[in-house]
């Protein structure tokens, strides 16, 4: 069969010609299935698996895309805070880390704030990116929850919280974990002003993130699939010694058990957002109020009451 090698492969190559390099980003592997799917596929279903269902992370940009109406939004500038305090330093210096992830993301730390129109109505969205950092918080996360918090309530609009975090940022210390009661009074204020705060739950929603505003919100709703908790599974098992149940601390397990409002697909989500704002925000009662004419007819106000007839 040398000849075949030899000869007429060759052959073949110079009629066809050089093969064009084929780009690596075409297809992509579902981490969940393992099936290939191509990346126009993936995309027009929202980077949710055709096979399996299962809902791959999206950045804070994608998100926000998805969410306003005709994908246009503003986002806001958040306030500069100290970039290393503790001149942390684990193998790599903090600061190389923060400038690595800056340059991968094109954002300046794990959490965008967007304003814009949501179903014809104004929203204030805030939305974490896991791409960053694993999405944690630090000191900056917590200042941009607070600005959007001001923001939602200067703008008399609902806030809407999107989550991907492994936690508090170790890098930050006990700094970070000031995060967490500072986020909660932000949260509340929201609440005080009368105006609706949602949280939508995507994979994953752990740590200090949920131990404070990400289980705060009036309606929490899970993407499918979603770990959602504080520790790890592993490490409740290292301690409590017990094997878990199946499918512990994902979205489907804490809607069984009451922790979430809804579990909605992904595809649905913006139009479940809409409807949920719709119920919160609408006023007005459920029809027009008609005046009654004879009997049953309103009592007139301005009526003095029937004196009562003497006993005999």
């Amino acid at each position: 069969m040398n000849w075949l090698r030899k000869l007429v492969r060759p052959k073949l190559r110079g009629l066809v010609g050089r093969q064009k390099d084929v780009p690596d980003d075409l297809w992509r592997k579902c981490p969940n299935c393992g099936e290939m799917i191509f990346h126009r596929d993936l995309e027009r279903d929202l980077r949710v698996c055709q096979y399996c269902g299962y809902h791959m992370r999206l950045d804070a940009k994608t998100r926000l895309g998805l969410m306003f109406d005709g994908g246009e939004y503003q986002t806001i500038e958040l306030k500069k805070v100290a970039v290393d305090p503790l001149k942390f330093r684990d193998r790599r210096k903090y600061t190389e880390r923060l400038k690595a992830a800056q340059n991968k993301t094109g954002a300046q730390d794990a959490l965008s704030v967007a304003h814009g129109k949501m179903g014809g109505g104004g929203v204030v969205a805030a939305v974490l990116d896991f791409t960053f950092l694993g999405g944690s918080m630090g000191t900056a996360v917590g200042e941009g929850i607070i600005a959007a918090a001001k923001l939602a309530v200067v703008q008399d609009a609902p806030l809407i919280m999107v989550t991907s975090s492994g936690g508090a940022r170790m890098q930050e210390g006990i700094l970070s974990l000031m995060q967490l009661p500072r986020t909660t009074i932000a949260v509340n204020e929201v609440r005080e002003a009368g105006l609706p705060y949602i949280v939508v739950l995507a994979d994953p929603t752990t740590g200090g993130v949920s131990a404070s505003f990400a289980m705060l919100g009036d309606i929490a709703i899970a993407e499918p699939g979603a770990i959602i908790g504080f520790a790890g599974a592993r490490v409740i098992e290292q301690t409590i010694r017990e094997k878990l149940p199946e499918g512990f601390q994902r979205s489907e397990y804490l809607y069984d058990h009451g922790m979430v409002d809804m579990v909605v697909h992904r595809q649905e989500l913006r139009s479940t957002l809409i409807r949920v704002i719709g119920l919160l925000r609408n006023t007005a009662p459920p029809a027009p109020v008609i005046a009654l004419a004879g009997k049953d007819a309103a009592p007139d106000k301005e009526a003095k009451p029937a004196r009562p007839e003497p006993a005999a």
